[in-house]
């Protein structure tokens, strides 16, 4: 059992790729970090893109300016006593405007276009300016995706190569006479308005704002063996010449490793590329091509085959004159076990292999310098605080007690026992006289109408619900300004709004009491009750939440059998018919009211959803909760079939209905599903607990749907899966150009939408992968601008 168990997983769920997230700074629009006055640009962003980090280092410039003018005027209206002490007559005497720390290329465009805009400014720059881009290889080409896109600023680039390129920028930079300061800052200290940048040496900048672009230069990543620190290990190539006709290891699967093994190669070095995964999938096309032509042939021709726009006009070769023939080699599902003086010791599949080498190139990148942001105050996505963590438990007891309160606990009791809860509301308006006191006395009238269903926690609930769900739609609509978001968020709203609120709340029971509703139909999916408004509209919003998301229309007493008609469509015929065309985000994107919270609330949270293969095997929860919920139907379905007072009926009236309602529905939908809201992603319940979910991830393992990847536009920058609150590794189908099928996607379209590149787009595949169609419905504004 127990290996059939881990095959169905396997199958379901497991089979797929889980990669981690970086973690980086909260960045938020303009650069603005958690410390006001502090902002950040370029790589620390989260997009390693040139055009990108122009663009950052302008915009956030931009917002400072703005934010001080603003003082500035605030400061003039209040005269000698400004009301903000924040304001210019508060700044330390010889405070600059702005200090920008990094003199990189993000760097460089914030202090362009703070000179352009004529504020006082220093750059202070650790190394030297542009050292990233100075430490490439020689003739690396530099990829200016997306390209329609024209950053912001003054600063211009149109060299596709690493040594015209940096001649570019350092032309733009004399200038317009931008001055580094050689320094390195270890610290920030103080507020907006009086910050004080501290520098190695010991002195210090006053600045009224800061703005870090110093990239991901932290640490080196590390191989965490034997050796790393001998001194023929080395992290960046400078010259691939100096190396002609020596052994040499290159360590790595990405771009950077792909090209150091390409240069090597070609400057006449005996490489070996060693990349721990089963297959090299995170290069770029043309890397991966060069690689395999220099390893079948190593005399080929190194050409680099870019879009017309953007052909290389200048020959590597006047950059990278040839210095012989190399060798290359390229070893996969390989680690480095120990390194030393003049060989490697390496973990093959097979067992160890020891190869003679007499340099190492580790190209597997840097961290971020996380710690220097933190002692700057910096909040870092994903860190937990100890008082994050009893705001946590706070609001998960704030949850308990709000759907205690709506699911008829014992808070709800206690709010009726005190008539802290206006259960007798149509006998309070009955009191006040005129038109509204006849008005609630007749239940056909909407205020009368009103009177009952407010006399319900539910109705409040529901009504704030919807509001909020309005609400941040709004918001995501102009946030995410494409036809996708527009329409899946205007769909969402109106079946948040009309079908689960308005019709059992106030349609139905007004319909019925002026006898529009048929008899016969009303009888059949409402039952009379003697409370209320007489008949059990609220389920009517099992015509939305099919089972299992909804069980109430089918665990009853006695079997309804126009819910189980309506449940057995939606759950057996419709919803499945809709996962094969258009994925599980058929129902979870576009139609579901957990969805619709997730999608307008949630929408800003999404990135604080964990990834990895541990939260990945947690997926499978939800297959639990639909067993038990198909157990408690068989168990139901006896109660039915056997004798009136059966103890199979006993058991689920006593025991398993009600232990499904206040474990599942109440505990895991919504003390865990919205309690962990605002510290773990608005799809908790969705993506581990929802057994309509589990259900439809099954169905979804047959589907078409799929979202196809542009791999030559890839640059592997990790933004798809960082903002994937369903913790899908977006990025590993993307950078292999392979269709992502995981079944656990909703169709919310963040990576989509967030891709700087244009990578990704929705779509349909065959059984064999071969794309069928593409979405005609826009989501990607990279896309959009470039008419695609």
């Amino acid at each position: 059992m127990i290996a059939i168990l881990r095959r169905y997983a396997t199958w379901l769920h497991l089979r797929w790729p889980a990669g981690t997230v970086e973690k980086l700074p909260r960045v938020g629009q303009g650069g603005g970090t958690s410390v006001p006055g502090l902002y950040i640009a370029g790589d620390l962003t989260g997009i390693p893109l040139l055009k990108f980090a122009l663009d950052s280092g302008a915009r956030a410039t931009r917002r400072i300016h703005a934010d001080l003018a603003r003082e500035t005027r605030s400061g003039d209206a209040e005269g000698a006593m400004p009301r903000s002490t924040h304001g210019p007559s508060h700044a330390p005497e010889n405070a600059r405007d702005l200090v920008i720390i990094g003199a990189g290329v993000s760097g460089l465009a914030a202090a362009a276009e703070a000179a352009r805009l004529g504020l006082g400014f220093e750059v202070v720059e650790a190394s030297r300016p542009l050292s990233t881009l100075i430490d490439f290889p020689r003739a690396k080409p530099i990829y200016t995706y997306p390209l329609a896109m024209k950053p912001e600023g003054p600063l211009e680039v149109t060299a596709d190569l690493k040594e015209p390129l940096i001649a570019e920028l350092e032309s733009q930079r004399a200038r317009l006479g931008i001055a580094v300061r050689p320094g390195r800052a270890v610290r920030i200290t103080g507020a907006v308005g009086r910050f004080e940048v501290v520098l190695a040496d010991g002195s210090s900048l006053k600045a009224r704002r800061v703005l870090i672009a110093i990239g991901r230069s932290g640490d080196f990543r590390r191989l965490g063996v034997p050796g790393e620190d001998l001194p023929c290990v080395f992290h960046r190539l400078h010259d691939p010449r100096d190396f002609a006709g020596m052994p040499v290891l290159v360590v790595g699967g990405g771009d950077s490793a792909a090209e150091t093994a390409i240069a090597l190669t070609q400057g006449g070095a005996r490489v070996t590329l060693v990349h721990r995964g089963a297959e090299l999938t995170r290069p770029k096309p043309a890397n991966l091509e060069q690689l395999e032509r220099l390893r079948r042939d190593p005399a080929a021709h190194v050409s680099v085959e870019r879009p017309v726009s953007e052909r290389i006009t200048t020959a590597i070769g006047d950059f990278l004159p040839e210095a012989g023939h190399g060798t290359l080699e390229i070893l996969r599902s390989t680690e480095v076990a120990e390194i030393r003086d003049h060989e490697a010791v390496l973990r093959v599949p097979d067992g160890l292999r020891t190869v003679a080498n007499e340099v190492v190139f580790v190209m597997i990148g840097r961290e971020a310098p996380l710690d220097f942001l933190r002692l700057a105050g910096v909040r870092i996505a994903g860190d937990r605080t100890p008082m994050s963590w009893a705001g946590l438990a706070l609001f998960l007891v704030a949850c308990a007690w709000l759907y205690d309160w709506k699911s008829g606990g014992f808070f709800s009791a206690l709010w009726y026992a005190h008539h802290w809860f206006p259960v007798d509301l149509p006998e309070r308006l009955a009191t006040l006289g005129g038109r509204i006191a006849a008005d609630a006395r007749d239940p056909s009238t909407l205020i009368g109408t009103l009177a009952i269903s407010a006399a319900s926690p539910s109705f409040y609930y529901t009504l704030a619900y919807s509001l909020v769900v309005v609400i941040f739609g709004i918001r995501r609509i102009r946030r995410r300004r494409t036809p996708y978001v527009t329409a899946q968020t205007t769909t969402l709203m109106l079946i948040q709004v009309i079908p689960l609120f308005l019709l059992p709340e106030i349609a139905l029971p007004l319909l019925d009491r002026h006898g529009l509703l048929p008899a016969g139909l009303a009888d059949a999916l409402f039952p009379r009750v003697n409370y209320g408004h007489g008949r059990e509209f609220w389920r009517a919003y099992g015509l939305i939440l099919a089972w299992p998301l909804d069980v109430y229309n089918i665990f009853t007493h006695r079997p309804l059998g126009a819910w189980l008609v309506i449940g057995f469509v939606q759950t057996c015929v419709l919803i499945p018919l809709a996962v094969f065309f258009f994925g599980k985000g058929a129902y979870c994107g576009w139609i579901c009211s957990c969805g619709a919270l997730a999608e307008t609330l949630g929408d800003t949270h999404r990135q604080k959803m964990p990834h990895g293969p541990g939260w990945n095997r947690l997926n499978l929860a939800g297959q639990v909760v639909l067993a038990i919920a198909v157990v408690l139907l068989l168990a139901r379905i006896a109660g039915w079939i056997l004798p009136e007072g059966n103890p199979a009926a006993r058991l689920f009236e006593s025991a398993l209905e009600p232990g499904y309602k206040w474990g599942i529905d109440v505990f895991l939908a919504g003390v865990l599903g919205y309690g962990l809201y605002f510290w773990f992603s608005g799809r908790v319940w969705c993506r581990f607990f929802c057994p309509l979910a589990a259900l439809m991830h099954v169905y979804a393992r047959f589907s078409r749907f799929a979202i196809v990847a542009d791999k030559k536009k890839c640059i592997s920058c990790n933004v798809c899966t960082s903002v994937c609150h369903q913790g899908i590794d977006v990025m590993n189908f993307a950078n292999k150009g392979a269709p992502m099928t995981d079944p656990e996607c909703v169709r919310c379209s963040a990576c989509v939408h967030d891709c700087p590149t244009g990578v990704l787009r929705f779509g349909q595949v065959s059984g064999a992968g071969q794309i069928i169609s593409v979405d005609s419905l826009a989501a990607s504004p990279v896309l959009m601008r470039e008419g695609e």
